[in-house]
């Protein structure tokens, strides 16, 4: 990776480095994210993205990959511990369905004495800064969002803003990835932005041994019994192809621990307490994971074969059907 640069050659920055000044605008930047960064397992998908940030020539530029995967597998976790390995400063901006262009580039604040200051994203921030943003969830994000992200996301590596009336150009230490998670809430989000959002890695489940280690670094004060309960559902559920995750299986343990710990005079019993938990966190549904992995497989489709048609007005058995097959009688008796 390119060695570290203090500031954009357009920037001054300030002496408590939360100010800078673009183009004569006075840019007040977003606090960094501070978060433990560990990841546990899965040392291949951390690899291939620390390999997407590096740079090998002074000519050549940063990936801007996908981390792709089912609601709460850790990409977003991942790409917190990748920051944290490249010991840059890191920020996270959180994608949604209204995110307007000015709120991912600079948002004007108007002061008590009615002047008007100007406020940059985290992902300015971290442009400026030449720090690591994570866009979380992008592609809850709508088109005309994106598309201010367009020459950042290419060789160019700049957004314009309109509102301040300025062009900020990336730090040459400016790293980005974006995490979307698979599932039916979300935009689609066009060619040319997932042209330039490459590559593609995606994050699975954990197996047994690394799902136990997640469980036991977020809750040390867990008992290996609940711990063992949880880690069993949570592999049978990866087996079944069901979308429960470890940060699911965190939440239902926690819940379970404290309904154990609410009344120590009368505690609930383990087993209870984790049934009790299993319920209210991922519903009732959950009690059973065959019959909700055959119920989510017939809503999808399964196996049935798809109506043409002519379904629609014969009976499969009419005669006039016209893609009945006759059948082996009527095959003899036209021989007759």
């Amino acid at each position: 990776m390119s060695s570290p640069e203090s500031s954009s050659p357009q920037s001054q920055v300030s002496a408590d480095d939360l100010v800078v000044t673009i183009e004569g605008v006075e840019l007040k930047l977003a606090h960094p994210y501070e978060s433990p960064g560990d990841w546990i397992g899965q040392s291949e998908i951390l690899k291939q993205l620390l390999a997407c940030w590096i740079t090998v020539d002074d000519t050549d530029l940063p990936l801007t990959p996908r981390l792709l995967g089912s609601p709460g597998v850790g990409k977003t976790q991942l790409a917190i511990a990748a920051a944290k390995q490249q010991k840059l400063p890191l920020y996270i901006y959180q994608c949604t369905a209204d995110t307007r262009p000015e709120d991912l580039l600079i948002t004007p604040v108007l002061s008590r004495g009615g002047e008007i200051s100007y406020h940059a994203s985290p992902l300015v921030s971290a442009m400026i800064r030449g720090g690591v943003c994570i866009l979380d969830e992008g592609n809850r994000m709508n088109e005309k969002s994106w598309a201010s992200l367009a020459p950042l996301l290419d060789n160019r590596r700049y957004v314009e803003s309109i509102v301040a009336g300025i062009t900020i150009p990336a730090s040459r230490n400016f790293r980005a990835a974006v995490t979307m998670n698979q599932d039916e809430s979300t935009f689609e989000i066009p060619d040319y932005i997932l042209s330039r959002l490459q590559p593609t890695l995606q994050v699975g489940f954990p197996n047994k041994q690394d799902e136990m280690a997640i469980l036991q670094y977020h809750l040390p004060f867990a008992e290996p019994e609940m711990l063992a309960l949880t880690v069993d559902f949570l592999q049978h559920s990866h087996e079944l192809k069901l979308d429960f995750s470890s940060r699911d299986g965190i939440n239902l343990l926690r819940y379970a621990i404290k309904r154990m710990a609410q009344d120590p005079d009368h505690p609930v019993a383990h087993e209870d307490a984790w049934q009790e938990a299993l319920e209210k966190c991922l519903g009732e549904e959950a009690v059973d994971l065959e019959m909700l992995a055959e119920r989510r497989s017939r809503t999808l489709g399964g196996d049935a074969v798809p109506l043409g048609l002519a379904d629609l007005f014969f009976d499969p058995n009419d005669p006039l059907h016209p893609d009945r097959e006759e059948d082996d009688d009527d095959d003899d008796l036209d021989g007759i």
